[in-house]
């Protein structure tokens, strides 16, 4: 490859290509035809085998590229009413995640929400050209574009108004070669993440469940199981003597409790009310409002909390990850939700509640061995998740010098 600093050619270019890039608009180059949807719709819905596949928004995520499968069908009957779309074509968005393009993998009929390109084949190689609308070239104009810089819903006469510089098909089709190598490699360690995610599962269901035993440094086998009740095992506490110069903590389901500037989580907080927050030490857990949909959090760091939530801290000796673990299974959840049924929809899980829950208490030499068991499988998910986001990165930061 080689860099030119010219504006109307990229940044970085491969070798054997020259000339400026040619520019036009949207509308001039592909023809935008929206979809359409028979009316009513639930008068067509079918579980027939020969049904159309009905492709709405809800059936893609922002992780796809290529749509493969719908939750619904349609009638014969009602795909004759609707915009019908083939394998390969390319669908547009023209809502959530800001008109992102996507490939049909499946025939189907498409409703109001999506877009579909037509007539493009003079211009574009149709790898390159859905790199470009993924894009944030793209993104970027359609924020321009759209009024406020706000985007809900992208119009038709706002993708038209998108331009275009374009190189010829001979360089398109190498720019689009190269993304693609790139993408299989993602599309490989994304795979090879999620059999990480679902072996780490299926192994913590059958370590809890005692399905699957360690054993000890000699290679006999441990003992059995105690089990303890909530409050056998911890304390809640509530130190509130602090000076409001700890990190203010935010208590998630993605990340525990971490301090609110490592995920950019901004709330306003007045003096007066962070001087009632509760400290919370390295290795505490807490009982958050919503506990009984994703466990009970633990916390890597020193900071204070809002006193709605419940801090619970070690009264006896335990290795924390093994709990850390636990504490998010999807039995123990179940017992969670167990205890709040009848209860008014966001209460709080109290300790009184906690505490009626049994744990399982096995040997800490076992419990060691169950912790840096699973740590080592977050360890290679981490590891995967770091290279995966390593070449996201490195990605759009060729894109942004590859396309003009």
């Amino acid at each position: 490859m080689k860099t030119t600093q010219q504006n109307t050619v990229p940044a970085l270019r491969f070798s054997g290509f020259s000339g400026e890039w040619k520019e036009t608009k949207f509308k001039k180059v592909i023809n935008l035809q929206r979809g359409s949807s028979p009316r009513p719709i639930i008068k067509y819905i079918t579980n027939s085998d020969n049904g159309v596949s009905w492709i709405k928004i809800g059936d893609i995520s922002k992780n796809e590229s290529i749509v493969t499968k719908t939750k619904q069908k349609i009638t014969q009957e009602g795909s004759l009413k609707s915009r019908f779309v083939k394998v390969g074509e390319i669908i547009l968005s023209n809502s959530m995640s800001y008109g992102r393009p996507y490939i049909l993998g499946i025939d189907g009929c498409i409703h109001d929400g999506w877009f579909v390109l037509k007539g493009y084949e003079k211009n574009f190689n149709k790898e390159y050209l859905y790199q470009v609308l993924a894009s944030e070239l793209i993104q970027r104009q359609y924020k321009r574009l759209a009024a406020g810089g706000v985007v809900n819903n992208i119009s038709s006469e706002i993708v038209n108004s998108i331009i275009f510089k374009i190189p010829s098909l001979s360089e398109q089709k190498k720019i689009a070669s190269f993304i693609s190598s790139l993408d299989k490699k993602l599309d490989a360690l994304k795979k090879k993440k999620e059999k990480a995610v679902s072996y780490k599962k299926g192994v913590m269901q059958k370590v809890f469940s005692q399905e699957f035993r360690f054993r000890d440094e000699d290679g006999g086998e441990f003992g059995e199981w105690d089990y303890k009740y909530g409050n056998s095992v911890f304390n809640s506490i509530s130190n509130k003597k602090h000076n409001s110069d700890l990190p203010i903590l935010a208590i998630s389901q993605e990340f525990g409790a971490i301090p609110r500037h490592l995920i950019n989580y901004k709330i306003s907080v007045t003096e007066n009310s962070v001087s009632s927050y509760k400290v919370v030490e390295v290795g505490d857990f807490i009982i958050s409002l919503r506990s009984f949909q994703g466990g009970i959090e633990f916390s890597n760091y020193k900071g204070i909390c809002s006193p709605a939530y419940i801090i619970l801290r070690p009264s006896i000796e335990i290795n924390n990850k093994f709990f850390k673990y636990y504490l998010k299974t999807h039995k123990y959840i179940q017992e969670l939700t167990k205890k709040l049924e009848g209860i008014r929809d966001g209460k709080m899980i109290s300790y009184k509640y906690f505490s009626e829950i049994r744990l399982p208490f096995p040997s800490i030499p076992e419990q060691e061995k169950i912790a840096s068991f699973l740590s080592s499988l977050d360890n290679k998910i981490e590891s995967l998740e770091n290279e995966i986001k390593k070449i996201e990165n490195w990605k759009k930061g060729l894109l942004q010098k590859m396309f003009v």
